[in-house]
């Protein structure tokens, strides 16, 4: 299984042998005074994957009495980080960037790659952060947690809108159409989301804001259509909210012209 092969590679390649920890001491282990005081996952936004490679940053700062040295972090789905455990993760690429903030006090910036050759659907949700920092001067003092905090991991959405017939009369049917997709990780594709309560809204010309006018449920193949009635120049858009699996997304928007 290819999430299987990568998770023993980042593990034996990369977690370890980044911070010169020994194999049997690396995942949640501590020895000196070495602390992880802070670890942000892209800024503290969602991770949101669509059907091509992403990269992401984690920032992990930690103290230590002689200062930070090297650090490590990666993002995983499943019961336990090990091979046969786990059904997602979004690895580290390349070499961590470390910078020293003072003395005893030091920021690791690592970048890490979603490659949909190891992501699953069915693990879109929240994830595992594993985090360490390794000290300098020293080959053994370190601190690594595999559970240092979670994170959500989403799948991408599309929305779309057309409004007609235009230009409309005033005060006939306007019919607002659309669609929401979402990523499918497995086939690389997008395809319908449905059964999902969609927003449509509405902004007069001259208006600074939008309102809703009424929710719809997205059909079998992801469709979306309302009725409304044709009032006054302006735009329309569809705005989903988003799931504990799939990002939130807004459309463009529709100008429409009522005469």
């Amino acid at each position: 299984m290819r999430i299987s092969t990568t998770a023993a590679a980042v593990t034996g390649a990369v977690a370890l042998s980044a911070l010169a920890v020994p194999a049997a001491q690396a995942l949640d282990s501590r020895q000196g005074d070495t602390k992880i005081t802070k670890v942000v996952v892209n800024g503290g936004k969602d991770l949101v994957v669509g059907t091509s490679r992403a990269k992401f940053v984690i920032t992990v700062t930690g103290t230590d009495p002689k200062g930070i040295k090297e650090g490590i972090a990666l993002v995983w789905h499943g019961k336990k980080y090990h091979p046969d455990h786990i059904d997602g993760l979004i690895a580290p690429q390349n070499e961590p960037t470390c910078v020293k903030v003072d003395a005893t006090t030091g920021t690791c910036k690592v970048v890490v790659e979603a490659d949909l050759r190891a992501l699953r659907n069915s693990a879109a949700g929240t994830w595992k952060v594993l985090a360490g920092l390794l000290a300098k001067g020293s080959a053994e003092d370190h601190v690594v947690t595999d559970k240092y905090k979670t994170v959500k991991v989403k799948r991408a959405a599309k929305l779309t809108v057309d409004a007609s017939p235009e230009p409309v009369k005033k005060g006939k049917a306007l019919t607002v159409a659309g669609a929401l997709t979402r990523a499918n990780w497995e086939t690389r594709r997008y395809a319908g989301y449905t059964g999902q309560s969609v927003k449509l809204q509405f902004k007069k010309k001259g208006a600074s804001a939008y309102t809703t006018v009424k929710t719809v449920t997205s059909d079998a193949r992801g469709k979306l259509k309302a009725t409304v009635k044709a009032s006054a120049d302006g735009t329309f858009r569809y705005v989903f909210g988003g799931t504990s699996t799939t990002a939130a997304v807004t459309s463009a928007g529709d100008a429409v012209d009522v005469r």
